[in-house]
């Protein structure tokens, strides 16, 4: 391990956004530790990327804050030290109020709004240490509410409102928190399976490139909410 690279951890980095963030960091010289509820998917993903850099595949559920405080000890008993956090890990329930069961809006807050308040509870103190980088990924659809989206977007309304609100609590310890909103995603998000109808949408190494972008910028300026969308969808 060299001393002068830096450590970040990608929640649900085993597939999807968090896989093309990982990606991303892996070619900007990044150690990078990813998080899957299943440590195989992780441990696949892991030996795919590892092309590009050092991977660290963790087993971890966003829902447990033990779970989350053990993958930052893993991390930086690994590498050294945790300079980035990417709070990506999230799922989508969709469906009327008339028949959303309580265990899907449970599941829905505790992991796109709870499991966000974990995974930053439990790296703050490392992140402040560094001088960190947080970046949640939130979505559209935590500013813009649809029909179906009771669970989903009452999640990422409040993950858009708790990035804006740690942004201030931590800008004056040194920790950058910045917000990703993006529409319609190239994902495996609810059940989908990426292929060629897919191309008009935003790819997951854009959102990478995002990331990227974000870690580049002068220090002085922080971009705290940035909303992203496919250029050119489907007319309706």
């Amino acid at each position: 391990m060299s001393d002068q690279k830096k450590t970040a951890l990608v929640t649900g980095g085993s597939k999807g956004i968090g896989f093309g963030v990982a990606k991303t960091l892996l070619k900007m010289g990044y150690n990078v530790g990813i998080t899957s509820r299943k440590l195989q998917a992780a441990e696949e993903a892991a030996s795919e990327l590892s092309e590009f850099g050092e991977v660290l595949p963790l087993e971890a559920d966003v829902r447990s804050y033990e779970s989350q405080q053990q993958a930052v000890e893993k991390l930086v008993n690994q590498f050294g030290s945790l300079d980035v956090l990417v709070a990506n890990a999230g799922i989508g329930k969709f469906g009327s109020i008339e028949d959303m069961s309580p265990d899907d809006w449970n599941t829905t807050i505790d992991t796109n709004l709870t499991g966000v308040f974990y995974s930053v509870k439990a790296s703050v103190t490392e992140l402040k240490k560094t001088e960190g980088y947080i970046i949640t990924i939130s979505s559209l659809a935590g500013t813009n509410f649809f029909a179906g989206g009771a669970a989903y977007n009452a999640s990422k309304f409040g993950l858009t409102g708790f990035s804006q609100a740690i942004m201030l609590d931590l800008r004056d310890k040194g920790v950058k928190v910045s917000t990703i909103m993006p529409g319609s995603v190239a994902t495996y998000f609810n059940g989908n399976e990426p292929d060629d109808k897919d191309a008009w949408k935003i790819q997951i190494e854009d959102i990478g490139e995002l990331v990227g972008d974000l870690l580049k910028m002068n220090p002085r300026t922080l971009p705290s909410k940035i909303e992203v969308r496919p250029s050119r969808p489907p007319k309706k």
